[in-house]
């Protein structure tokens, strides 16, 4: 009974808008995958002969545009469209790959990955947004929060490993082409979204009725005043604890505080071949994958709390851990924990606050939420490296082990509070 109910639960969250959401965030991360792992700073230096500087801002462009322009993609979500916000935001980042793959100007380069920034912004609001109004009536978000997250993490991490099968003779043409097909096909999928109807309703398959409104009531002259009651809305609304604003930022800063060390730390003070570092990372990310729907589907059925409280405290013990350890065997076991703990947080964490959104407003609220929660990868690099600076290699890890024991705590708090017990048990 209970296996023919889960598959038609599946059936039901499978729909054709889960499958274009599922091939965008497939192929965004695909692109921005190749190109900023792989082609902006080989490309950058090597053939365009730029400086390292022009590469760190050309890259920091694209964090900070994709940072600062996730909430007002949110609000735009419930004023122009589902379909028309993407589709914008995907024309962006299309304008963008082809300024790099046809330009040597540093200005415009710069200029180029400060649009794919704000191209790519719209794209986890937006993202949010579906599968909270595919999987509402089935109770079903933390599954797809699980589906979605492996399209994410398969696109990141496929990218710039198929895109170095193509780089030949120094040459970047045939990869350029590659990307820009990519985004011509992103960009097609995006126009069968669900958008609006010929009555100016929004597609109840894709957006709440709360959240009907139109972009600018009264022109221009009161899109401040349109601002300033969707800023009231939100403070009547939303009854959230303080502690949840620090925690959304620490959640992905300890993330941040490991991403630009991870690849030196291993090389230089574990000393693991390139063979070995990358199947050290398979492994892990492996695991989290494979990892990410059971997860999700059984707290679709217990609920977050306990996934939460396992996966913070683990990654903190085992990046911990990892910081302390020297032992080569040791280590494939820490990372496969990390692997695990990360299967535990990733699709529960959004599961969570999705939980505690009031019914107006949505797509704003979740565009603030993921800004703040996108600046920890922005300040957590630049912490990284001035920790290494002054105190060791080891200094990030134990960061990143303190911050997830910080966090660990604050969703201790949370987990406590009596309308956030309420919401689990729903």
């Amino acid at each position: 009974m209970e296996l023919t109910k889960a598959k038609v639960v599946s059936k039901r969250l499978i729909t054709p808008v889960f499958i274009y959401l599922w091939i965008i965030m497939f192929l965004v991360e695909f692109v921005k995958g190749a190109l900023l792992v792989t082609i902006l700073p080989v490309y950058m230096g090597d053939v365009l002969h730029l400086t390292t500087f022009a590469i760190g801002l050309s890259i920091s462009m694209q964090y900070i545009g994709d940072n600062l322009f996730r909430s007002p993609s949110g609000w735009l979500i419930e004023r122009i469209g589902f379909r028309m916000t993407m589709a914008i935001g995907l024309t962006l980042t299309f304008i963008a790959v082809g300024i790099i793959a046809f330009t040597s100007n540093t200005a415009l380069i710069v200029l180029a990955c400060a649009l794919l920034g704000m191209g790519t912004a719209p794209l986890w609001p937006c993202i949010m947004m579906g599968v909270s109004a595919v999987s509402g009536e089935n109770n079903n978000f933390a599954t797809a929060m699980g589906i979605i997250q492996m399209s994410s993490l398969g696109g990141a991490g496929a990218g710039p490993i198929v895109i170095n099968f193509f780089i030949g003779d120094g040459s970047y043409r045939k990869v350029f082409w590659i990307l820009l097909g990519c985004m011509a096909l992103v960009l097609a999928v995006s126009l069968l979204l669900p958008g609006k109807n010929k009555t100016k309703k929004v597609d109840p398959h894709v957006l709440h009725p709360e959240g009907e409104s139109k972009l600018m009531t009264g022109g221009v002259r009161q899109l401040g005043a349109n601002l300033r009651r969707t800023i009231a809305e939100i403070k009547k609304n939303l009854n959230v604890s303080w502690m949840l604003y620090p925690a959304l930022f620490l959640q992905s800063f300890a993330i941040g505080l490991l991403t630009p060390v991870i690849t030196l730390y291993v090389r230089t003070v574990l000393h693991l071949t390139p063979a070995s570092y990358s199947a050290l990372m398979v492994v892990g990310g492996g695991i989290t994958v494979i990892g990410l729907i059971p997860i999700g589907k059984l707290a679709d059925r217990y609920g977050t709390k306990w996934f939460l409280h396992i996966g913070f405290l683990l990654a903190a013990v085992s990046i911990g851990l990892f910081a302390m350890n020297r032992s080569i065997p040791m280590l494939w076991v820490l990372v496969m924990l990390i692997g695990i703990s990360y299967a535990f947080i990733l699709p529960t964490w959004d599961t969570m606050i999705s939980h505690m959104l009031p019914s107006g407003e949505k797509g704003a609220i979740w565009g603030l939420f993921l800004t703040i929660q996108g600046s920890g990868m922005v300040f957590g690099p630049m912490v990284s490296g001035k920790l290494w600076d002054l105190f060791g290699p080891s200094s990030p890890f134990m960061a990143s082990s303190i911050v997830m024991g910080i966090m660990f705590i604050l969703h201790l708090a949370l987990s406590r509070r009596h309308t956030y017990n309420q919401l689990e048990t729903k």
